[in-house]
C-alpha cells in the first residue's frame, strides 16, 4: 500500500511541478492568443498557424527525433555517476544538435518557394520562410539544452527556463503585432526563438560538465543509437505532422484561411490548454516507465496508475469546457471565434480516450519498440487524416471535432491491443470504474449543453462539474492522502 501511495505521489509531484509551469505558460499563451485574435483576427491567426506548422514540419524531418531519443542516453549516463561518460554523451549530443539544426535551416532556405506554394498556394511567403529558417537552428539548440536539463534531472531549472522564456517572448512580441500587424508575425517568431535559446543556455550552463576530447569516430559510434531510434521517431513525427498539416491545407483550399485560423484556435484550446496534463506528466513518466520496462508486471502497474491520475485530473477540466466553452472562447479569443463551439464539444469527448491512449503509448518508447511505434503511428495517422477530411467536407468545423472523437476511440483500441499482445497489458478494475464514471459525467455534460437552452443548461450542467470534481478528489485522496499531506503542510 505504501509503495503504491509513493508511486502515486511521485506522479502527482511531477505533475504539480510541470503542471504549474504549464498553467503559467498557458496563461501566457492565452494572453498571446487573445492579442493575436484581437489585433490580427482569424486571417492573421491562420497565417501564423500555417507558418509555424510548416516550420514545425521541416523541423520534424530534420531533427531526427533527438529530443526524445537522447533523454534516455543522457539519463542513463547520469545514473551511472561516471563523469567521463556523462561528458562524452553530452558532447556527442551537442554536436548532433548543431548538425541537425544547421540541416533544418539549409533545407528551409532551399525549399522556401515550394514551402510557400504548398502552404499558401502562392510564392508570396518565400522570403518569410527564408527568414524563419534560422529558427530551425535556434529551436534545435534550445531543445538540446532542455534535453540536457531533463536527462540530468534538473527539473526545477527546466521549469524556470520554460516560464521565463514564455514571459519574455510575450513582452517582446506584443509590440510587433501592435505596430506591424501581420508583418510582425515573422519577426515575432524569430525573436521568441532567440530568447528561448538564450535562457535555455543560461540554465544548462549551470550544469558542471568537464570538457573531454571526443573524436569523430566516437561521435559516430555513440551517436549511432541516438540517431537510429531518433530517425524512426522523426519519421513517425513527420507522418503525424504531415497529417495535421495536410488537414490545414485541405481546410485552407476547400474552405478559407479564416477556417484554418478557427481550426488552430479550437485545437489550441483542446491540445494546449486541456492537454497541459500530458506535458506535465511526460517529463517524469517516460524515464520512470523506462526504468521498469523490463518487468511487464511493474510496467503495467505504472501505466494503470498513470492512466488513472490522468483521467482524474483531466475529467473535471473537460466538464468545465463542455459546459462553459462558449464563454471560454470569448474570454480566450473573441466573439469572432464562436464557430468553433461545436468542434470543441466533440473534441472534448475525444480527449477522454486520447488521455488513456497516451498513457499506454509510452510503453513502446520505454521498451525501445521503435518499429512497432512507427507502424502504429503510420496507421493511426492515416485514418485520423481520412476522418478529418471526411468530417470537414460534410460537416465543416464541427466535423473535425467528430472525427477527433471517433479517431481517438480507435487509437485507444489499437494501442491497447498492441500492448496487450506484446507485453500482456490489461486495465485493472479501478481504472474501468474511474474512466466509466468520469466519461459518463462528461457525456451528460455534453448532452445538457447540446439539448437544453441557456441559461437552463448552465444550472443543470454545473452539478455535473461538482460531482466530477468531488469524485476526482475522493479518488486522489485514497491514492495519495490529500488530507494527510495538507495536515503536514499546515503544521509546518
Amino acid at each position: 500500500m505504501k509503495e503504491n501511495q509513493s508511486s502515486y505521489r511521485q506522479i502527482i509531484k511531477a505533475t504539480s511541478l510541470f503542471g504549474g509551469v504549464q498553467v503559467f505558460n498557458i496563461i501566457i499563451s492565452i494572453i498571446k492568443s487573445k492579442i493575436i485574435a484581437v489585433l490580427l483576427g482569424p486571417s492573421g491567426m491562420g497565417i501564423a498557424g500555417l507558418l509555424t506548422s510548416t516550420i514545425g514540419l521541416v523541423g520534424t524531418i530534420t531533427n531526427f527525433g533527438l529530443r526524445t531519443s537522447a533523454v534516455k542516453d543522457i539519463a542513463a549516463a547520469n545514473e551511472s555517476q561516471d563523469s567521463n561518460r556523462v561528458s562524452k554523451i553530452a558532447t556527442i549530443f551537442r554536436r548532433l544538435v548543431w548538425i541537425t539544426g544547421v540541416l533544418g535551416a539549409i533545407v528551409t532556405i532551399i525549399f522556401s518557394p515550394w514551402l510557400s506554394e504548398f502552404a499558401f498556394d502562392n510564392r508570396d511567403y518565400s522570403i518569410a520562410f527564408i527568414w524563419l529558417s534560422i529558427t530551425l537552428l535556434f529551436n534545435q539548440l534550445t531543445s538540446g539544452q532542455n534535453v540536457l536539463l531533463q536527462g540530468m534531472r534538473k527539473l526545477k531549472d527546466l521549469a524556470k527556463a520554460n516560464m521565463i522564456g514564455s514571459s519574455l517572448g510575450l513582452l517582446v512580441t506584443t509590440p510587433l503585432y501592435y505596430f506591424y500587424d501581420i508583418d510582425g508575425i515573422v519577426p515575432a517568431i524569430i525573436l521568441s526563438s532567440i530568447l528561448s535559446l538564450l535562457i535555455a543556455y543560461f540554465f544548462a550552463n549551470k550544469i558542471k560538465i568537464k570538457k573531454i576530447k571526443v573524436t569523430i569516430q566516437d561521435t559516430l559510434q555513440e551517436g549511432n543509437e541516438m540517431l537510429k531510434m531518433g530517425f524512426i521517431l522523426s519519421i513517425s513525427g513527420l507522418i503525424t505532422q504531415a497529417a495535421a498539416y495536410g488537414v490545414r491545407i485541405f481546410v485552407s483550399n476547400t474552405g478559407s484561411i479564416e477556417d484554418v485560423g478557427l481550426y488552430n484556435a479550437g485545437f489550441a484550446i483542446i491540445g494546449t490548454y486541456v492537454g497541459l496534463v500530458f506535458a506535465a506528466m511526460a517529463t517524469d513518466y517516460y524515464p520512470r516507465l523506462s526504468g521498469v520496462a523490463d518487468n511487464n508486471y511493474k510496467a503495467n502497474k505504472l501505466i494503470n496508475q498513470q492512466a488513472e491520475i490522468c483521467v482524474l485530473i483531466l475529467a473535471p477540466i473537460l466538464s468545465v469546457f463542455l459546459i462553459f466553452i462558449n464563454w471560454i472562447i470569448i474570454i480566450l479569443y473573441s466573439t469572432k471565434f464562436i464557430p468553433i463551439n461545436d468542434m470543441i464539444h466533440w473534441a472534448a469527448l475525444g480527449m477522454y480516450f486520447k488521455s488513456v491512449s497516451w498513457a499506454i503509448g509510452f510503453i513502446l518508447f520505454a521498451k525501445g519498440a521503435s518499429k512497432t511505434f512507427f507502424w502504429s503511428e503510420l496507421i493511426a495517422s492515416f485514418y485520423l487524416f481520412l476522418f478529418n477530411i471526411i468530417g470537414y467536407k460534410y460537416f465543416g468545423l464541427k466535423g473535425l471535432g467528430i472525427s477527433f472523437l471517433i479517431g481517438y476511440i480507435i487509437v485507444l483500441f489499437q494501442i491497447y491491443y498492441i500492448a496487450k499482445y506484446k507485453y500482456s497489458f490489461s486495465f485493472n478494475t479501478e481504472f474501468y470504474k474511474i474512466f466509466g464514471i468520469q466519461f459518463l459525467l462528461g457525456l451528460l455534460s455534453f448532452m445538457v449543453i447540446k439539448y437544453l437552452p441557456t441559461p437552463l443548461a448552465y444550472y443543470v450542467g454545473i452539478p455535473f462539474i461538482f460531482i466530477s470534481t468531488y469524485f476526482s478528489y475522493k479518488e486522489l485522496d485514497k491514492r495519495i492522502g490529500i488530507k494527510q499531506l495538507l495536515t503536514k503542510y499546515l503544521k509546518r
